[in-house]
């Protein structure tokens, strides 16, 4: 299914939520409100408000909580936007020019400290403090796991099982977020909360591991190879990790070498075909489709309904999406 289909049951309450989430930035600050609207600008695909609408939808009645959950979700989504790219220097976003690109990096650390209290005061204003203690969680999750891999980094040292903690806690935190969220704005049902949970985590887990994939086989530059991101980062991820543990220990050790002194296109190259060569595209493909599984397991005692089957879809699109 492509997003416009997934996202179908609620098209008039995007619609909605693309209003409320407007009115939620605003501020009486003229210079504020000037970068809340060009932040806007920026919308993405809008996946992770949708996420919650989806399973507001699959649980209950879609009402003015749930849109709160979906703007705090966005608002909470878009502030870690903003602090990562001062982080990382990012000229861009969403091919805009970045909000430190335009007004440096002291507006922008700002703007993304003001999201964040908007947010919560979103919460508070309206007694959505279930919404504050999961969304609270994430954040930690998420400090911590970026911190982690900061570290691993460094050192060029992570296994299979740190790996998945970080991507866990760094991307299948938010989206296990937005599913909870959801959920919890329509029922009070604790086994369907659970399962929404779980759901999330896994398309979260998914998510994050196709985008690793997709460094070996797809984002290709012009020059038709892959382009290689993480590994110019000198982040190990899951193909790597699990060659490393199949090839022989000088192997293991080239490799290492160059990605810690800079690959060039060619040495890029040899990564990729290393990968290949000693199974780690294979086991990352397999781990994606296992999680796959697992999400769709978890929301399968739900009732029946369009959203249901969006939700289905939205596994399957995370599973295939080639960027």
């Amino acid at each position: 299914m492509k997003l416009e289909e997934i996202t179908r049951p609620v098209a008039e309450e995007l619609e909605e939520f693309n209003h409320f989430f407007r009115s939620a930035m605003r501020s009486k600050v003229a210079f504020v409100d000037l970068i809340a609207r060009y932040i806007i600008r920026q919308k993405g695909k809008r996946i992770r408000p949708a996420l919650v609408l989806l399973t507001a939808k699959a649980c209950g009645m879609v009402n003015d909580s749930t849109y709160r959950g979906a703007s705090l979700v966005e608002i909470l989504h878009t502030a870690t936007l903003i602090h990562d790219d001062v982080v990382d220097d990012a000229d861009t976003r969403r091919g805009l020019a970045s909000i430190n690109a335009v007004w440096k990096n002291k507006i922008a650390v700002l703007m993304g400290d003001y999201m964040l209290a908007k947010g919560l005061l979103l919460s508070l204003d309206h007694n959505d403090f279930q919404f504050l203690k999961i969304t609270s969680d994430a954040v930690r999750r998420m400090s911590e796991a970026e911190i982690l891999q900061i570290a691993k980094s460094r050192d060029l040292d992570i296994d299979e099982a740190t790996y998945l903690k970080i991507i866990s806690d760094k991307t299948a935190s938010l989206l296990s977020t937005c599913c909870q969220i959801g959920g919890a704005s329509v029922t009070h049902d604790e086994e369907m909360l659970r399962r929404l949970k779980e759901f999330g985590e896994n398309i979260g887990m998914v998510f994050q591991i196709r985008d690793d994939l997709l460094d070996y086989t797809g984002r290709k530059s012009i020059t038709g190879k892959p382009t290689g991101l993480d590994m110019k980062e000198k982040k190990l991820t899951l193909p790597l990790i699990h060659s490393f543990s199949n090839a022989p220990h000088g192997r293991t050790r080239a490799i290492l070498r160059i990605i810690k002194n800079g690959s060039s296109k060619k040495e890029l190259q040899s990564i990729v075909e290393f990968a290949h060569e000693f199974g780690g595209i294979d086991y990352t493909t397999r781990k994606a489709e296992l999680y796959s599984n697992l999400a769709l397991e978890a929301i399968e005692p739900l009732p029946e309904s369009p959203s249901k089957e969006a939700l289905r879809g939205f596994v399957g699109f995370v599973l295939e999406r080639s960027k």
